[in-house]
């Protein structure tokens, strides 16, 4: 057996490599009691005296490193800026490192490391870190770009993507699918005019406002995957089900134009600056309306609810019902 592009693009198929190959071979996987490797969440915490620190290494292959919405740069700042965010963390610090192809430009480096340093400066995040290694022209394709974010949070009060509670409510914090198609989109070349682009964004002020206001119990950025992924690894991990609401779901016209001519569901395409979480049901509504104050949130939605049973199911604008499965991978190869 040999390692396939589906084996990193989410779903079933990485989630396997992961469980049969990695997790099986490395001895310790947490620290101090912390969550580790084995929870699979969006980051690890060790705990230290009274804090926790929070951290996540996000690895960066995107294809073309210059998109409509930004660039590896600034994607490789988000992704793991957000990681961090939806375990409950403040972000405070990324290393970054980078393998960079022999004979790549120097000007489009100095953009990509701009772009990195504008997002870490939305949310406050110094770069304090990192590495650079060059290979021969023929041995990589442009750049990888490898960022490690560091956040702290009060001992125990880490946000767990598995802790969703029959009866929470399910948020998104804006359109799905914007990030995926959009890059389909301009890979393809398609001729007709949108303003489509990416989503990516760091999502700390967004997570900020709703823990603030309390009531979230469990979080996950919908990145490789999508939505569909995000929400069934949630479920499946909480022990619950949970009911969507197809006509509450946002996604932009364009998305499901671009969908509906790739044959793609636009619920499995990654997002870089989105949040899936659960709240209570109490607090629901003024989590959504803090939402929606913010600049990357105004578009956000309650989308469903948790419930009793093991599978996720969406409730169709006909009256139907489906389930929604977790993808085998990400249709858009080299999203992120």
């Amino acid at each position: 057996m040999k390692i396939e592009m589906s084996h990193g693009a989410g779903g079933k198929v990485m989630g396997e490599l992961i469980s049969e190959v990695i997790l099986k071979n490395i001895s310790k996987k947490s620290v101090n009691g912390g969550i580790g490797l084995n929870a699979l969440d969006d980051g690890a915490t060790i705990p230290l005296g009274d804090n926790e620190i929070v951290i996540t290494t996000d690895g960066h292959t995107i294809n073309p490193l210059f998109f409509p919405g930004g660039n590896i740069g600034r994607i490789a700042a988000a992704g793991a800026i957000n990681d961090v965010s939806v375990m409950g963390a403040k972000p405070l610090a990324i290393t970054n490192g980078m393998i960079i192809k022999e004979g790549f430009d120097i000007d489009d480096l100095d953009k990509i490391i701009k772009s990195m340093n504008e997002t870490c400066e939305e949310v406050d995040v110094g770069v304090i870190a990192g590495d650079t290694k060059v290979m021969e022209q023929d041995k990589l394709d442009g750049l990888v770009m490898v960022t490690t974010c560091l956040g702290i949070l009060q001992r125990g009060k880490a946000i767990k993507d598995s802790s969703l509670k029959v009866g929470d409510k399910i948020i998104v914090s804006g359109s799905v699918g914007d990030h995926g198609m959009s890059l389909m989109a301009f890979r393809e070349g398609f001729n007709f005019e949108t303003d489509l682009k990416s989503d990516v964004a760091p999502i700390w002020s967004i997570i900020s406002r709703s823990l603030d206001i309390g009531g979230v119990t469990a979080m996950k950025d919908p990145t490789r995957g999508g939505l569909a992924n995000t929400i069934n690894e949630m479920a499946k991990k909480s022990g619950v089900g949970v009911m969507l609401q197809d006509d509450l779901i946002p996604v932009r016209e364009e998305v499901r134009t671009i969908s509906d001519m790739l044959g793609i569901d636009p619920y499995e395409v990654a997002n870089e600056g989105k949040v899936v979480m659960g709240v209570k049901s109490e607090n629901a509504y003024e989590i959504l309306k803090a939402i929606k104050k913010d600049n990357y949130g105004h578009d956000a939605e309650i989308i469903g609810e948790v419930v009793k049973g093991s599978k996720v199911l969406i409730e169709t604008q006909v009256g139907g019902t489906r389930i929604l499965e977790a993808p085998i991978a990400d249709p858009v190869p080299r999203v992120c």
